[in-house]
This record gives structure tokens, C-alpha cells and sequence, in this order.
């Protein structure tokens, strides 16, 4: 009896010197990984650093790619991407449009998107929202006008109850960044 229970008590310390240094290996002196620092403003300026940190995963890198915020009809469409160790974990689109029928939102229909009281037509679905507004209306029924339309995913894993309760002031930000950046006229 007193062989089995010390050849036990062998098998249990083996098993933890093994299992012990995995679950301790994301244990640092630092402490453990978290999210990298980002810098005062995020995505031409239109965030800060602080309101897209909680949608980024921990990580040792991160990396912003954007340009100028210019949209027009030569250059129809602007796209800021916020990426961690090389992952694309934020992103947010404008996209210029002469014609407003032009614009819909069935291809975001498999996500069983919602409405959202940002915009024209907004919607959000559980890791990102869309919407557009009228910078310029059309002046006939078949002139062109200059209207955008604005996306914000947030990709990984994300808590999509945090994204649902900050992605609409996010979206409204960035239509608000948007018509002051084109010179859109008040309403």
C-alpha cells in the first residue's frame, strides 16, 4: 500500500513539473503581453489612441496604415487599418460616391446587421457598423451628388457587446471627422 501511494505521489510531481512551466510561461517578470502602445491619434486623426486600444488583442507590434484623408472622384475610397504583430484588428473605410441609390447594404446582410441611428441608414452588426451621409446632395434626380459612406470593423477576437456600445459614438466620430476633413457644408 505504502509502494503504490509513494509511486502516486512520483506521478503527480512529474505531471506537475511538466504542466507547471507551460501555464507559467506566459508569466514574465513584465508581467504578462498586453496591448502595444498606440500613438495620441489613430486613422488620420479622426480617433485618439485611447478609443481603438480596447479593440486591439495584446501583442508586441502595432503598425497604422494611412494616408491622406482625401476622397473625390479620382480618389474614391480611403481605408485606415490598424494591425498587431501583422494581423489586421481594426479597420475603418470611407468611401466617396456620386449617386446615392448607389449605395446598399445586402452584402453585409449574413451578418443580420441592425439599425443605428448614425447617419443615413446606418447599421451595426456585432463587430462593426456602416453608414453614409450626404455632403453634397444631387441637385436632380439623375445629377450627381457626393455622398460617403463610412465602415468600421473591429476583426479578431472581439468582445462584440464592448463593440456594440462603442462603435456608434466611434461611426459618429468619424462621420463628423469626415464632413469637417471634406468641407462639407452644415445641416
Amino acid at each position: 500500500m505504502m509502494g503504490a501511494l509513494k509511486i502516486r505521489n512520483t506521478a503527480r510531481a512529474a505531471v506537475f513539473s511538466m504542466v507547471a512551466p507551460v501555464l507559467l510561461a506566459g508569466c514574465t517578470e513584465d508581467g504578462p503581453k498586453a496591448v502595444p502602445e498606440l500613438p495620441a491619434r489613430v486613422c488620420w486623426g479622426a480617433f485618439s489612441g485611447g478609443e481603438v486600444a480596447p479593440f486591439l488583442p495584446a501583442g508586441e507590434k502595432v503598425t497604422i496604415s494611412d494616408g491622406d484623408f482625401e476622397l473625390n472622384e479620382n480618389l474614391d475610397s480611403e481605408t485606415c487599418s490598424v494591425d498587431v504583430d501583422g494581423v489586421t484588428r481594426f479597420m475603418v473605410n470611407a468611401k466617396f460616391w456620386e449617386f446615392e441609390r448607389s449605395i446598399e447594404w445586402s452584402s453585409w446582410d449574413q451578418l443580420h446587421p441592425r439599425p443605428l441611428d448614425v447617419g443615413k441608414k446606418g447599421i451595426i452588426w456585432d463587430v462593426g457598423a456602416a453608414t453614409y451621409f450626404a455632403c453634397e446632395p444631387s441637385k436632380s434626380p439623375s445629377g450627381p451628388g457626393k455622398y460617403i459612406a463610412l465602415y468600421i470593423a473591429a476583426l479578431g477576437k472581439v468582445d462584440p457587446g464592448k463593440t456594440q456600445s462603442a462603435v456608434p459614438g466611434l461611426l459618429q466620430k468619424f462621420m463628423s471627422y469626415a464632413q469637417r476633413e471634406l468641407k462639407c457644408p452644415e445641416r
